[in-house]
């Protein structure tokens, strides 16, 4: 029996890195895809019918070539995690467009040239997921690049889901809280319901399976924000406030 396969962008760390060895032990074939190449051979060292290919998603060209690679070797992905993403902090307001522009090159452009690269070859019931961020639900300290980026693939891809629709292609989007990962240990503010990457990637996996269309994880941090974002924003920044109060 041919097992199915997933391509999971950002499969070195954090979320992408566990999506990539639950899959594997579950029986997938993985495409894990990172920019690390020695990080890539160690994840298919450590078990299942792990497949790496490495590239950069800011580089449209590289990624077109790495997806061609995959596809011209017959491998029929129903199931693609775009999760590779970035997060470089705003202190103090000071705005810098260069790192604005580096952040939306990864967590916005990277998302859009994957799904360029796709499109050609996605058949009907195939699953198209992205991983956003709760962060986009409300404003955060010195999270402009980070949640602007997000808002921005969040309403790419529903936007998206409605065009592919006609030809069956479903795509869902994934909206995690604070999730313990690379990227999260460097914060040095209170984190409230902070999960593991186990139980981010067990959520994740199960949502898709269903086939939801939003996914949440986790589910109370995440209802918290979103009754936030309905309240007049005045109020939401005095939320934020307290919710994100300094450790320090």
């Amino acid at each position: 029996m041919i097992p199915q396969t997933v391509v999971i962008t950002g499969a070195t760390s954090g979320i992408g890195l566990q999506l990539a060895k639950d899959y594997a032990a579950q029986g997938w074939q993985v495409v894990a895809c990172g920019r690390n190449q020695t990080k890539l051979d160690e994840l298919a060292q450590s078990g299942g019918r792990v497949f790496t290919l490495a590239f950069d998603v800011t580089d449209q060209h590289a990624v077109q070539q790495a997806f061609d690679q995959l596809f011209a070797q017959e491998i029929r992905p129903t199931l693609y995690i775009f999760n590779a993403g970035d997060c470089e902090y705003i202190d103090d307001g000071a705005l810098q467009s260069s790192l604005v522009a580096r952040v939306m090159a990864v967590n916005f452009m990277g998302v859009v040239h994957c799904f360029e690269a796709i499109q050609t070859q996605l058949t009907q019931g195939d699953r198209v997921a992205v991983v956003a961020s709760s962060a986009m639900l409300t404003p955060l300290p010195r999270a402009q690049a980070y949640g602007a980026s997000k808002a921005a693939i969040s309403y790419f891809a529903q936007t998206m889901a409605l065009d592919w629709a006609a030809r069956g292609i479903q795509i869902s989007v994934i909206y995690p809280g604070f999730v313990k990962t690379p990227l999260t240990d460097k914060n040095t503010f209170s984190m409230p319901m902070r999960i593991s990457v186990e139980q981010a990637s067990q959520t994740i996996r199960r949502g898709l399976a269903l086939g939801y269309g939003t996914i949440y994880c986790p589910w109370g941090f995440t209802f918290i924000l979103r009754c936030i974002h309905r309240l007049p924003m005045r109020w939401q920044q005095a939320c934020v406030r307290w919710l994100t109060r300094s450790d320090k």
